[in-house]
């Protein structure tokens, strides 16, 4: 009986465009947004921070790029490892070549590296889609991670192969290397999911994200109509490789400190991300999310269950784990492709309905 329009009028367009256009959704953001910010920087430890809430903001941003570029504008990828290795090894040689510079501004830069990566790799969308594109990118992922492997100047020439972030401050506190801090993390992640959330949003509901679904659904008559294909489909693959690239300089900078390419940033990296969104919903700011949530907690939550509480052994967790993952990717193909988001969306339908069953 709370979720409601009744006595909430809207006296402008601005009003009625809102995101939230209800306002008991306006009031549990700005909750979430309060405890976000205000309550668990206080209260978070270690075990939070490196097991459930850094992963997932980092994923989201992660899945937020993915979703501009598969979901918005139609475009499939599976280079998403690649393009995070790009921004984790961008941000690692802005870190020792200008350690004066502020860690938020070489985490930037480095999400623009990515982005001019992406549009590189994105000119075979201009000729190829479907299929073939993913291929092309999957390529893409090969060729990064090989290139980041075998030219030792991406390393700085260390004989292990391997990046380790130094010790990097803003406003005096910790946010990379050894010393950091739980809180420290999780607000450096939080701030940058908060506003690519907000870019994202923004860039979806104006005239590029329009341009991007008009690719999306039919290439060839939204070229009929104005859309020129070459900027909306490069546009795309930009801003999903920034996001990419600022999730792959958190991963590596504020979440591992100490990253190989082939093990961090691997096609299972790309796998993972894409899962994300198809679980979470293809086209949704709040499927990247959801999706990103799921597939952090799931293993948390099967690993404490069957190996804390009833003793199996890890790696049949680990299997029972990917079996789980694979069974409901293919339950959302079939029953609902649009995923969670999808299944959120029609709960707060019935709700706003309740009790009358149409």
């Amino acid at each position: 009986m709370i979720y409601r329009e009744a006595g909430d009028f809207k006296t402008s367009y601005r009003a009625d465009g809102q995101t939230f256009p209800i306002r008991l959704e306006r009031w549990g953001y700005y909750a979430v947004l309060a405890v976000a910010f205000g309550i668990i920087p206080f209260v978070i430890n270690d075990y939070w921070a490196n097991a459930v809430l850094v992963p997932f903001l980092i994923y989201a941003i992660a899945a937020l790029g993915l979703n501009i570029l598969t979901g918005y504008a139609g475009q499939v990828s599976l280079g998403t490892g690649g393009f995070m290795a790009v921004g984790a090894y961008a941000v690692y040689k802005l870190m020792t070549s200008f350690p004066d510079v502020s860690i938020l501004i070489h985490i930037l830069l480095a999400g623009g590296i990515t982005a001019g990566v992406g549009v590189l790799f994105g000119l075979p969308s201009l000729r190829i889609k479907g299929f073939y594109l993913a291929v092309a990118t999957l390529a893409a992922q090969f060729f990064l991670v090989w290139l980041f492997n075998k030219v030792p100047w991406f390393y700085n020439y260390s004989a292990s192969g391997q990046i380790t972030a130094p010790t990097r401050e803003i406003l005096g506190f910790a946010v990379t290397g050894p010393t950091t801090s739980a809180p420290a993390k999780y607000l450096v992640c939080l701030v940058l999911a908060f506003l690519l959330a907000w870019v994202a949003r923004n860039l979806t509901r104006g005239s590029i994200g329009r341009k991007w679904m008009a690719i999306r659904d039919m290439d060839i008559a939204a070229e009929i109509i104005g859309v020129d294909p070459l900027r909306a489909k490069l546009s795309a693959f930009a801003v999903s490789s920034f996001f990419i690239g600022i999730a792959g300089a958190l991963l590596f900078a504020v979440y591992l400190g100490a990253a190989e390419v082939g093990e961090a940033f691997g096609i299972n990296k790309s796998f993972l991300v894409l899962f994300m969104i198809i679980i979470g919903g293809l086209g949704s700011i709040f499927g990247s999310f959801a999706g990103a949530a799921f597939m952090v907690l799931l293993p948390v939550l099967l690993k404490n269950v069957l190996v804390g509480n009833l003793g199996w052994p890890t790696d049949l967790a680990a299997h029972i784990e990917l079996m789980i993952v694979g069974a409901l990717i293919v339950t959302f193909l079939i029953v609902e492709p649009h995923g969670l988001a999808r299944l959120w969306r029609l709960t707060k339908e019935k709700l706003r309905l309740w009790p009358f069953p149409h």
